[in-house]
C-alpha cells in the first residue's frame, strides 16, 4: 500500500519525510523535488520565514541514480532557522528552554487544545507541530507522487479563485492549454490567472498587512487524464471522494471542501446539476458538462477530478485576540509569532501534493505492481477495454 509520514517541528533541525509502497523504477530527480518546494515558498503575503529557509531535500534512501528501488524512501529538509533556536528547540538539553515560552494561546490554533491534550503548559511543544511549516514535507513527497502520475498521463494544477473576498473567474483547463496555464499561474504572485483579479488580491493583502489582519481564500485543483474506475462504491473507506475529502482538509488551516459545482448544485434542482450523457462521433460517450467534478459514487468517472478547498485566515494576528495567559490566568492578547498575511496560493501547492497523494494511491490499488513496467502493462491493457468508453484511451 502507498503511504507517506511525515516528522519534525518547525524551528527544529528539520522535516523528515518517509514513503512506503512506490514501486521500483520512477525516474526522479532533487531537481524535481526542489521545484515544487520553491513554489510553496511563493506567494503575495507570505512572511519572513520564507526568505529564510529557502528548502531544499535530501534523500536519505530509497532512490539510486535518480530511480526509486522498491524500498521506503526518506528525506529530510534542513531548517536552516535552527541556528537560532538549536538551545531551545533541541532534543538534548536547552539552557534557553524558556526563552520562547508559550502561555497565551492564539485563537484558531492548536494551541490550546493540543496543550489541554497533551499536558504541555509552554504551548511551544504543540505549535511546533502544528505550524504549517510541516507541509513543506509534503510538498517533497508530493513530488514524488506526481512524477509517478505523470508516467501515466495523468497531471494536477492549481489555482486561486478568492483571496479575502476578492474572488477570481477559474480558468478552464485543458490538456491543449495545460502547460501555458501552468507557467502563467507559477508567474502570479497570487496564483491567479487573470492579471486585474490578482491585481485586487494583492491590494487587499496590503490592506491587511497595515491594519494587522490575516486573510483566507478559495483555491482550486485539478486532475487531468485520471482514468474511470479509481476508488469504488462497494465500502464507505473505499470512496475516492471522501478519501480526497480528508486529505484536502488535513491542511492546515482548510475548513470547507466541495467538489465540482457541489455547493451550487446543493441549491439547483436534478436537471440542472447532473452530468448528461452523450454518444460521441467514434461511437463512445462523453459529457459535455463536468459539475460532478469527475466522480460519482465514490468512483472516477474519466473527467477532470476539480476540487475546492476554503482556507480560514491564519490565526496569528499581528493585533492580536484576547486570550488567557494559561501561566497566571489572567485576560491578555494572544501570542503573536512570525507569520504570513495569506498563504492561499502555498496552500494551493499542498493541496496539489494532497491530490497526487490521493490518486496515486488510487491508482496503484487498481494497477498493482512493484515495477514501474508492471504498472504500465496493467494500465495499457485496461486503457484497451476502455476505447469505447473513455475519450483519453486512444490518446
Amino acid at each position: 500500500m502507498l503511504r507517506f509520514s511525515t516528522a519534525g517541528e518547525s524551528h527544529g533541525p528539520g522535516l523528515v519525510g518517509i514513503i512506503e509502497g512506490l514501486p521500483a523504477g520512477l525516474p526522479i530527480s532533487t531537481a524535481d523535488i526542489n521545484r515544487e518546494l520553491s513554489r510553496r515558498q511563493q506567494g503575495y503575503g507570505r512572511g519572513g520565514r520564507m526568505k529564510i529557509e529557502q528548502d531544499e531535500v535530501v534523500i536519505l534512501s530509497g532512490v539510486r541514480n535518480e530511480v526509486t528501488l522498491g524500498s521506503p524512501v526518506s528525506f529530510v529538509i534542513w531548517n536552516r532557522d535552527y541556528e537560532n533556536w538549536s538551545d531551545i528547540m533541541g532534543p538534548g538539553p536547552c539552557s534557553r528552554v524558556n526563552d520562547r515560552r508559550v502561555t497565551r494561546p492564539r485563537p484558531g490554533h492548536a494551541d490550546l487544545a493540543g496543550g489541554m491534550k497533551y499536558h504541555h503548559s509552554d504551548l511551544r511543544n504543540v505549535l511546533e507541530r502544528a505550524s504549517a511549516r510541516e507541509t513543506a514535507a509534503r510538498v517533497a513527497a508530493g513530488a514524488f507522487f506526481k512524477k509517478f502520475l505523470e508516467a501515466f498521463d495523468i497531471y494536477i494544477y492549481s489555482q486561486v479563485i478568492e483571496i479575502g473576498g476578492v474572488p477570481a473567474l477559474p480558468v478552464e483547463v485543458t490538456r491543449q492549454n495545460l502547460a501555458e496555464v501552468q507557467q502563467v499561474l507559477d508567474q502570479s504572485p497570487v496564483r491567479c490567472y487573470d492579471p486585474e483579479s490578482a491585481r485586487r488580491m494583492m491590494a487587499r493583502i496590503d490592506q491587511a498587512r497595515e491594519e494587522g489582519e490575516s486573510l483566507g481564500g478559495v483555491f482550486e485543483t485539478g486532475a487531468l487524464g485520471v482514468p474511470p474506475g479509481l476508488g469504488s462504491h462497494t465500502a464507505w473507506h473505499m470512496r475516492l471522494d471522501s478519501r480526497l475529502a480528508a486529505l484536502m482538509m488535513s491542511i492546515p488551516a482548510i475548513k470547507a471542501f466541495e467538489i465540482g459545482e457541489g455547493i451550487a448544485n446543493s441549491r439547483l434542482p436534478g436537471s440542472q446539476v447532473h452530468d448528461a450523457i452523450y454518444l460521441n462521433g467514434t461511437g463512445g460517450i462523453e459529457r459535455k458538462t463536468n459539475r460532478a467534478g469527475g466522480l460519482e459514487g465514490g468512483i472516477s468517472n474519466g473527467e477532470t477530478i476539480l476540487i475546492r478547498a476554503y482556507m480560514k485566515p491564519i490565526p496569528t494576528l499581528y493585533k492580536p485576540l484576547t486570550s488567557v495567559n494559561t501561566a497566571t490566568w489572567q485576560e491578555e492578547k494572544a501570542e503573536v509569532e512570525r507569520s504570513d498575511i495569506c498563504a492561499v496560493p502555498a496552500a494551493a501547492v499542498v493541496g496539489e501534493a494532497m491530490m497526487a497523494y490521493g490518486l496515486a494511491q488510487a491508482f496503484s490499488e487498481k494497477f498493482a505492481g512493484d515495477h514501474m513496467e508492471e504498472l504500465q502493462t496493467a494500465f495499457r491493457e485496461y486503457r484497451s477495454y476502455l476505447k469505447k468508453v473513455w475519450k483519453w484511451a486512444k490518446t
